[in-house]
């Protein structure tokens, strides 16, 4: 066992792990923090993203004694005084959440790319999620939420926002 430190979401954490434990598992079973999803457990479908020192990260391969002393941010911390984020809104204008499962992961990935590129093109919004697979929507309305959620719809006059 290994006493580490976490700041999530702006709390902070220890705890005792055992060093074959991943992240992801600390997070959901440990902490309680159950937003991270488990899908693959191997790296490959991005369900498990979180931002970990600001760059997104499958939690599932990093061991939790690899990220003691890290600032981590989970889906958990996007709602702020129980209001969704601007982007969690748009995936509900744009029914951007089917089954819900890889929504997580999307949105710390989407956080992560509107951080870097604010007003992210069409192509570069495909190519910021290619590392997240969606079963269910057909990621159209994972773009177009996306889209929205940056102002650029309502730009183009292609929808309007009370």
């Amino acid at each position: 066992m290994k006493r580490i430190e976490l700041t999530i979401n702006g709390d902070l954490y220890r705890r005792d792990v055992h060093e074959h434990r991943t992240l992801l598992h600390v997070l959901r079973e440990e902490i309680g923090l159950t937003g991270t999803k488990e899908g693959c457990g191997a790296g490959e479908c991005g369900a498990c993203t979180v931002i970990m020192d600001g760059l997104p990260l499958n939690s599932c391969l990093v061991l939790a004694v690899e990220a003691d002393g890290a600032e981590i941010e989970t889906v958990e911390g996007e709602s702020k005084d129980g209001e969704l984020s601007g982007v969690q809104q748009a995936f509900d204008r744009h029914h951007a959440v089917q089954c819900g499962f890889c929504t997580p992961g999307m949105l710390m990935t989407i956080k992560d790319l509107l951080r870097r590129k604010p007003k992210p093109s069409r192509a570069e919004v495909i190519e910021g999620i290619e590392g997240n697979f969606c079963r269910c929507t057909g990621y159209e309305q994972i773009i177009e939420a996306v889209l929205d959620a940056t102002g650029q719809l309502e730009e183009k006059g292609e929808i309007k926002h009370a």
